[in-house]
């Protein structure tokens, strides 16, 4: 039948290293065997050193990759990523509210790895005022959630207190990953569900600077399982157990920070790879 398989979309910047964005969201759908669609909002020069250059994409091309999509397509849930400008991020937002594209999660992309802007400084306030509140889940690493919950965080009670904050503020569930804190062996998330119910996300840490793209990995692959019908929790715990996975089974690739090895696999709970 036509449309009878999961398919999702990632609304986000290219990386022409392969590591991040839209290649690393195509790459973790295809992984987790749903279908992979873009809207390409911006294209970077970049690779693991850095992103030497960007250009965001007209707000009317970005409009008719959404009607494109929704002519077509059944996209049973959506991400988006790096939106370069609050002009884009309205773009999004307002395509958004004409489409139905299932559950959105937002992955509050700001800054690359290697330290560079990827969102301009009034865009931020667009993304908290107008598209936090359409997130079913939002991801925001530390750094992302001190900007969108506007506080200090360096405790892991503070990563509780973003979240709830987060939530307060229109996302229906909230993960705050703790992979920037490096006091400790471990890399903690932080997740508060719609329900009210919230936990932690355990995984080792492993030494290497192979990590690009983690923050677009997990947010995909929590969007492909959504689509294939998963729960969000559900699907935020396989999300964490693959992005461990793509770390541990290393790949060696460039000369700064290197990406992730999306061949990785697991085994969920009913034992599906």
């Amino acid at each position: 039948m036509t449309n009878d398989f999961p398919q999702a979309l990632t609304i986000a910047g290219t990386d022409s290293g392969g590591g991040a964005g839209i290649s690393a969201d195509f790459k973790t759908m295809q992984m987790r065997g749903v279908f992979a669609t873009m809207v390409v909002v911006a294209v970077t020069a970049q690779n693991t050193l850095g992103v030497q250059d960007a250009l965001a994409m007209p707000p009317k091309l970005i409009d008719e990759q959404f009607f494109s999509l929704a002519a077509d397509f059944n996209i049973r849930a959506c991400k988006t990523g790096m939106l370069a400008d609050s002009l884009r991020v309205k773009t999004v937002v307002n395509n958004l509210k004409q489409y139905n594209f299932g559950p959105l999660t937002v992955d509050p992309v700001m800054i690359a790895k290697g330290g560079a802007k990827l969102l301009s400084e009034d865009a931020i306030s667009v993304v908290r005022e107008q598209l936090l509140p359409l997130a079913d889940l939002i991801t925001p690493n530390l750094p992302e959630a001190e900007e969108l919950a506007q506080m200090k965080i360096t405790t892991e009670a503070e990563m509780e207190a973003a979240g709830h904050r987060l939530q307060s503020m229109g996302a229906k569930n909230v993960l705050v990953k703790g992979g920037h804190f490096s006091n400790d062996g471990e890399a903690n998330d932080f997740v508060l569900l719609e329900n009210g119910h919230s936990f932690w996300m355990t995984a080792k840490r492993k030494q290497t600077q192979n990590t690009h793209g983690t923050g677009d990995t997990i947010s995909s692959c929590i969007t492909a399982e959504l689509a294939k019908g998963k729960s969000m929790e559900d699907a935020l715990k396989i999300g964490k157990a693959y992005v461990e996975a793509t770390i541990k089974q290393g790949i060696n690739v460039g000369h700064g920070h290197g990406p992730l090895n999306h061949w990785a696999k697991i085994r969920s709970d009913n034992n599906e790879l």
